[in-house]
């Protein structure tokens, strides 16, 4: 067993693949960790929507190529079976292909993660989806504004520096890290960008992209660039390109 993963949190969890030996070596692995508790397994994508509107887990490991439901039209109706935003499962995407990333993380997946599974990248993959669900039951109103991140510790030679969030203004996602654009360089950070999204003030910086998070008061502008494509304007600097999932909320910034 490993110790310490979510300090006592248990995930309930829905194991979805249409390989039976791949749920079995996945429940193998999860039995491993005190963090998880396995409410069921689905072969298929029609049965994976059943049992998330019935069992209502907190975490699916979903597997990305399946007959009929893929593992991305699963992802997909998510919202439609649990309208409560509150009790949607976290999404990790368990596939043997690479091919999808980029789609996966326009659905908010909490990550991807390759085949054969190791335990320890699970293991990275639940620690995510712990701290997501960790962050989204912060208290709101002025103890939520209270809990707002306002500096970062980056690691620089033998040393940690002290950034301000006042000083960043652009946030790009590189793999497992972030780097942070401050006036004359940049630094990387250990976090994703999803779970760094959630501990930033959203009347400081939106979201605007799968991989950027762009300060609001550096947007000069919203740039149609055509057959339903938009970019943020920067004064000088180069447009950011808005992806299809934050187009909405990024129009309603500016009133549309």
């Amino acid at each position: 067993m490993t110790e310490g993963l979510g300090d006592g949190q248990v995930l309930s969890t829905l194991i979805v693949d249409d390989e039976p030996l791949a749920v079995e070596r996945m429940q193998v692995i999860c039995s491993r960790l005190d963090c998880l508790r396995i409410v069921g397994t689905a072969g298929d994508g029609a049965a994976a929507l059943r049992m998330i509107e019935a069992l209502k887990p907190e975490l699916v490991l979903l597997d990305m190529t399946m007959p009929e439901a893929d593992g991305l039209s699963v992802a997909r109706r998510i919202a439609e079976v649990v309208p409560d935003a509150n009790e949607r499962p976290a999404v990790v995407f368990v596939t043997a292909h690479d091919s999808f990333a980029v789609e996966a993380f326009d659905l908010d997946a909490v990550d991807y993660v390759l085949k054969p599974v190791a335990q320890d990248r699970l293991e990275r993959a639940i620690a995510r989806a712990l701290a997501r669900r960790g962050n989204g039951s912060a208290a709101s109103g002025e103890e939520s504004r209270e809990a707002w991140i306002s500096e970062f510790w980056v690691p620089h030679r033998s040393e940690l520096l002290r950034v301000g969030v006042d000083e960043v203004s652009r946030i790009d996602a590189e793999r497992d890290y972030v780097r942070l654009h401050v006036p004359g360089g940049s630094h990387l950070l250990l976090e994703t960008i999803t779970s760094l999204e959630q501990r930033l003030d959203p009347a400081c910086f939106i979201r605007v992209h799968r991989s950027t998070i762009l300060r609001r008061d550096t947007i000069t502008g919203l740039r149609h660039d055509g057959l339903g494509v938009w970019s943020a304007e920067l004064g000088e600097r180069d447009p950011v390109r808005i992806g299809r999932t934050y187009l909405k909320s990024v129009k309603a910034m500016a009133g549309r």
